[in-house]
């Protein structure tokens, strides 16, 4: 029988692309934007990021789904922390945990191929992701540290920024890598959501910990899904005038965002603004009713975003992601962009829930999704 090394072969790790050395890659882009199909497609989508970064009034939310740090995006991202191109992420809790952190702990991912046989990988606690591997062992190890976590926080309920916010502190102190956006984000004070937190090595974390409080009786930590959305919203609320999103794939963490102009307008902020610059690499259809494929032009019919400057590409994001980070990045409008550091919203008395409140008293009529009136009751 095949051993582990046999896989997990440390001369066949995934390597993580670096945006900051492909110097002439923004001259290739913009040539693509006098092609066509996907190519102008993404040509335009780098426009619209490039725009959005030089708004002063617009603050730039990312949105992260599907494998993306462990197919050898991880540097990307940090990359665009560490320019100012991104004030707050949203992303699947894999992402955040299983990848990044994961990372940052010391393991790593291995090239591998989707033709092997999977009984043997299950023999070896080996799990693959398409064409690449990942150590079970050591992600029991990233379940165990969470477990640690909860258990050194004050027993209370917790949104996914607070914990995440935890774990860039842990990995600043704790981490054998430190070249991950969880760890960046901590330093640069950017709030990371995860609305579906407890789907990751963060809910067997939360499970084990809550199991043994239940046990002995004692209070426990929990996840408030519901602050997260709060404040979210408010950052859309109060936090700028305009907003971005650049979302990576769809799922969750792209509803959770664009929901954020309707839970304005359910707050009491009836002239909330759609999103003004909107951008979605996806290889999903839109055909089938999914979320993931619906377009930005559907989004507009829900009153979620503006259709001046959006953006579908539709195209695998380990080709499209580089491309239009890339891109961007040496644009240079991260040069004269500061820091956000939207997490200082939710400190003390900066918190936007106290800073700054609805208009009370205002006349604007009560709007549904897609700024529609309400319908009137019969009978």
């Amino acid at each position: 029988m095949a051993k582990k090394s046999d896989y997990l072969n440390k001369k066949q790790l995934v390597k993580h692309i670096d945006i900051t050395k492909l110097k002439d890659i923004d001259t290739l882009v913009a040539a693509m934007g006098d092609t066509s199909f996907s190519a102008r497609n993404l040509s335009r989508a780098a426009d619209i990021f490039d725009m959005a970064l030089r708004d002063k009034n617009c603050n730039v939310v990312l949105c992260l789904a599907g494998s993306l740090v462990s197919a050898g995006l991880k540097k990307v991202i940090t990359d665009m922390v560490n320019a100012n191109m991104v004030d707050a992420i949203v992303s699947t809790g894999a992402i955040i945990v299983d990848q990044d952190f994961f990372e940052g702990l010391g393991f790593s991912h291995y090239k591998g191929t989707p033709f092997v046989n999977d009984a043997e990988l299950r023999e070896l606690a080996i799990d693959r992701i398409y064409d690449h591997y990942i150590d079970e062992d050591e992600l029991r190890v990233c379940d165990d540290t969470m477990t640690r976590l909860f258990d050194g926080l004050e027993p209370r309920p917790y949104t996914s920024r607070e914990v995440i916010h935890a774990m860039g502190a842990y990995l600043v102190k704790h981490g054998k890598k430190h070249d991950g956006f969880v760890e960046a984000c901590y330093k640069k004070n950017i709030p990371i959501f995860v609305p579906a937190f407890a789907d990751c090595s963060a809910g067997f974390g939360i499970v084990l910990h809550q199991h043994k409080r239940l046990q002995s009786g004692k209070p426990m930590v929990t996840l408030d899904g519901g602050r997260d959305f709060l404040e979210l919203t408010y950052l859309k609320m109060f936090a700028s005038k305009d907003t971005a999103i650049v979302m990576i794939g769809g799922g969750v963490p792209k509803n959770f965002v664009q929901d954020t102009v309707v839970a304005a307008e359910v707050l009491g902020q009836h002239d909330a603004p759609m999103h003004k610059y909107a951008i979605q690499l996806t290889v999903a259809d839109e055909r089938d009713g999914a979320l993931s494929g619906s377009t930005l032009k559907e989004a507009s019919s829900w009153g979620k975003v503006s259709l001046n400057y959006e953006q579908m590409v539709f195209g695998e994001a380990t080709i499209t992601l580089p491309l239009l980070a890339g891109s961007v990045y040496h644009r240079g409008a991260h040069k004269s962009r500061k820091a956000r550091e939207l997490s200082l919203y939710f400190e003390g008395d900066k918190f936007l829930g106290k800073k700054k409140a609805a208009k009370k008293g205002s006349k604007s009529p009560k709007r549904q999704r897609g700024n529609k009136p309400q319908p009137v009751a019969v009978g």
